[in-house]
């Protein structure tokens, strides 16, 4: 029996997602329309959100730089794009109307759960709810396909964070998500907050703890299953456009902050591996995992890590020196202070760092500012980037060995043609030139900042360079007189306690 390519597999093939309006979602839904031309109909759960309703979403997404080509290519494949008023976290059938339920149980082929709220943040409550009890209303509804060949769940490598090496299989939470579900239910917030370290365990946060959680429910539900475990999702290598990204999200936002100046201190081991993936081949092996449940048809569930932990990897130090040096060539518009700073493990040298460059000059910025009668921020700045830093600074303080036979099984499984299009061998990535395409991407496509921009940004970087040197040298200068000061003072009390030799 010939094995059908990818494109040939999905054709004709009537495909439900969630979370299409996310980062990696509008990848996803662009790369199956332009690499599999015959599939069916791509139905997109979308919620409404403030004031704009699901189809008006869709319609907004469709301006951005992912669905460039089709509109100027193949519009007509646009049209197999339906949207579904729909909202994950309902557990009566994810509030779809009759006509749209009973239309997916006739149609759908295979299902993408991307859906969730990545906010480290979350109380344990809210993240159950977002990230757990909805995938039981999903996997409800799913259950009820009669024609489902395959269904794929969005997780993280980071689910089990007590893990030092996460292996590419099922893992058994200490406390049964059922389990989780009926206290969140039945408890009071504060009690419920209470127990939440109890309960996380060895996990860092709420989203690591509802991914594990979520993960359980999706191995054991005898459907035809697929779990891949993307680690820190960065920007595009090569699709829709190299360097593409739309959030600040873990590194963008720190490389944004560094690069205006905001951020002059992380802690950070700079020999760790940066475990961070393109979004694309995110998203290649995402689609290339479908395929394989699908052409198997195990209702044992499949595993993947997707990351460049093992093949390609890249230290935070070299990764940030690398950062550093394309910043400085191509830098940010509308810094607040020239770049500088640097990581460390040792936490009293990073909060001293804290103390006297992000606090104590925010501070006096702001003064400056309220004494000018303008509106100050700084402080402001300073205490969300600072929140940002202690969330991420676990990661950044820790180290994992991810393993990944799998998605090195898939990748053999492909034939050339799929292994061209649907490229996830993240063993090809030039660590220089892709981040200085992710520093580029930054820039013109979540910053806003056009190439024009470059020249100005340019001299204004001339001209803090020189700002920050000076700044130095005065604070250098007082420090001599401090200690000079103090010397002389402290000379007649040294002799009163020094008996004379004489």
């Amino acid at each position: 029996m010939t094995t059908k390519s990818i494109p040939e597999w999905f054709a004709n093939k009537n495909v439900f997602v969630t979370g299409s309006t996310g980062f990696m979602g509008k990848v996803l839904v662009s790369k199956l329309l332009l690499s599999c031309p015959d599939i069916g109909d791509i139905f997109l759960l979308i919620r409404k959100k403030k004031d704009h309703d699901p189809h008006t979403r869709l319609q907004l997404i469709l301006q951005q730089e992912p669905f460039r080509i089709l509109k100027e290519q193949y519009p007509e494949r646009l049209k197999k794009l339906v949207v579904v008023p729909g909202d994950i976290t309902v557990e009566d059938g994810l509030a779809l109307s009759v006509a749209d339920k009973q239309r997916l149980m006739n149609s759908i082929s295979v299902v993408f759960h991307m859906a969730a709220n990545v906010r480290f943040d979350l109380s344990l409550k809210s993240a159950v709810r977002m990230n757990t009890m909805s995938i039981t209303n999903v996997l409800a509804l799913v259950k009820q396909m009669p024609l489902l060949e395959s269904f794929v769940h969005i997780s993280t490598t980071f689910c089990q964070c007590g893990e030092s090496v996460l292996e590419e299989r099922a893992y058994q939470n200490k406390i049964s998500p059922e389990n989780v579900i009926k206290m969140v239910n039945t408890m009071t917030d504060s009690a419920l907050e209470a127990t939440s370290s109890k309960l996380l365990g060895e996990q860092p946060n709420t989203y690591a703890y509802s991914k594990a959680l979520s993960e359980e429910f999706v191995s054991r539900c005898g459907l035809p299953v697929g779990i891949i475990r993307p680690s820190i999702v960065t920007a595009s290598y090569k699709e829709p456009v190299p360097g593409w990204i739309d959030n600040m999200n873990g590194p963008t936002g720190l490389m944004i902050g560094a690069g205006k100046g905001v951020i002059r201190s992380m802690l950070c081991n700079a020999d760790y591996v940066a475990d961070i993936v393109p979004c694309d081949m995110a998203v290649n092996a995402t689609i290339a995992l479908a395929w394989q449940v699908g052409m198997e048809k195990s209702t044992k569930p499949m595993f993947l890590n997707v990351t460049t932990n093992v093949d390609n990897p890249i230290s935070w130090g070299d990764a940030i020196e690398i950062g550093k040096k394309h910043v400085y060539a191509y830098p940010f518009s509308q810094p607040l202070w020239y770049p500088g700073g640097g990581v460390t493990s040792f936490k009293m040298l990073h909060w001293f760092a804290v103390i006297f460059f992000h606090i104590i000059p925010a501070y006096l910025l702001d003064t400056l500012l309220v004494i000018t009668g303008n509106k100050p921020f700084l402080v402001r700045v300073q205490n969300r980037v600072n929140s940002g830093l202690e969330l991420l600074q676990y990661y950044t303080m820790k180290q994992w060995k991810f393993c990944q036979d799998n998605i090195r099984e898939l990748q053999n499984r492909l034939c050339p043609s799929d292994k061209e299009t649907f490229f996830m061998d993240t063993g090809i990535i030039c660590w220089n030139d892709y981040l200085l395409m992710y520093i580029l991407g930054t820039r013109q496509y979540y910053l806003k900042d056009d190439l024009s921009t470059l020249p100005r940004a340019r001299r204004v970087f001339a001209y803090l360079y020189f700002a920050d040197c000076a700044l130095k040298l005065v604070f250098g200068i007082f420090l001599v007189w401090i200690i000079y000061t103090w010397t002389i003072s402290a000379k007649p009390i040294i002799a009163m306690l020094v008996p004379s030799t004489e």
